[in-house]
């Protein structure tokens, strides 16, 4: 039975990410464009390799989630990202939009618990969905499965690699479902997410290998297993409620309520002409063409094989 292919937008990582690699980028009224540009570029871009089926766009939403709520310091260190790239958003919002791409965002949640809210509704679909999460870092990673794969920017927004299940296990020498238990012992200093005190990666990664999860580590813990160090033991036990808050605040919430149909998120049903419109208003000329060339007689692609990286630095 042939697949179908879904891709999922994590938006607001994307813009970032543009906004950053790009110089500042105007219309002639002087609005910021560039973020919109570079989101577009890598957009066009998987357009180009993947020929999706479906596509959703996801965004957080602008206000306190159910984490802070729980740990209001949670992304607390992180600065306030400058006016004109939040202009942008909705901007991005507005293009998708034009595209008749599905906006998603709820308030409470951020993007990662709506895309696995949707990676989950699609599980079971006949025929197959292959999901393909187009991002610009590695929190959706613990998403993948043999059915879905992420597609993040490894630098500016040139270059991306494709991560399934073997690249994470190359990469981290983990399975991914055992990513949110490494990230609750070694924390998020990106999201202010504490983990334990004094376990680095290295540790972290050799603990959940031996143990499979954080809640079997603490049953070996009470049973005194030796193979534990005294060190590392007296590390844990004075950690353990920052570790089981960190696997909360790092584990991405599949069940959001939100109303999806994936018959309405069908790529090929767009306004080819809206959509021009729309890349005219913010002088995109440039990807006029580049939209045209992704208007070739739609056949969903192999997915792509990455070439083996060379990943001994851990950077999660």
């Amino acid at each position: 039975m042939d697949k179908k292919r879904l891709i999922i937008i994590d938006s607001n990582a994307i813009i970032h990410r543009a906004f950053h690699a790009l110089p500042p980028l105007t219309t002639k009224k002087g609005e910021a464009i560039g973020a919109v540009y570079g989101f577009l570029l890598f957009f066009f871009k998987a357009l180009k390799e993947f020929k999706p089926d479906f596509i959703v766009a996801t965004f957080d939403f602008p206000a306190p989630t159910f984490r802070h709520k729980e740990y209001d310091l949670y992304k607390a260190t992180r600065k306030k990202a400058p006016d004109d790239l939040y202009s942008q958003i909705p901007k991005t919002k507005e293009v998708m939009e034009n595209f008749n791409v599905q906006v998603f965002e709820k308030q409470g949640y951020e993007a990662d618990d709506i895309i696995g809210t949707v990676s989950e509704l699609v599980k079971n679909r006949k025929p197959v969905i292959e999901t393909i999460i187009l991002t610009g870092d590695t929190d959706t990673f613990q998403l993948i499965d043999k059915n879905t794969k992420v597609y993040t920017l490894k630098r500016g927004i040139k270059d991306a690699v494709l991560y399934g299940e073997q690249e994470i296990k190359e990469k981290y020498g983990l399975d991914f479902s055992q990513l949110v238990d490494f990230k609750a012992l070694r924390g998020d200093p990106a999201d202010n997410i504490p983990g334990v005190p004094g376990i680095g990666e290295k540790t972290a990664i050799l603990l959940i290998k031996e143990f499979g999860t954080l809640e079997n580590l603490y049953k070996e813990l009470e049973k005194n297993n030796k193979k534990i160090k005294e060190a590392i033991k007296e590390k844990l036990i004075a950690g353990k409620e920052k570790a089981i808050l960190s696997k909360m605040l790092s584990k991405i919430d599949v069940k959001v309520p939100i109303d999806f149909d994936l018959e309405k998120c069908e790529w090929k049903n767009y306004n080819k002409e809206k959509a021009k419109e729309i890349l005219n208003h913010y002088e995109f000329f440039s990807l006029i063409k580049r939209l045209e060339e992704t208007e070739e007689k739609h056949v969903s692609a192999p997915v792509l094989k990455n070439k083996k990286e060379n990943s001994n630095l851990i950077l999660f």
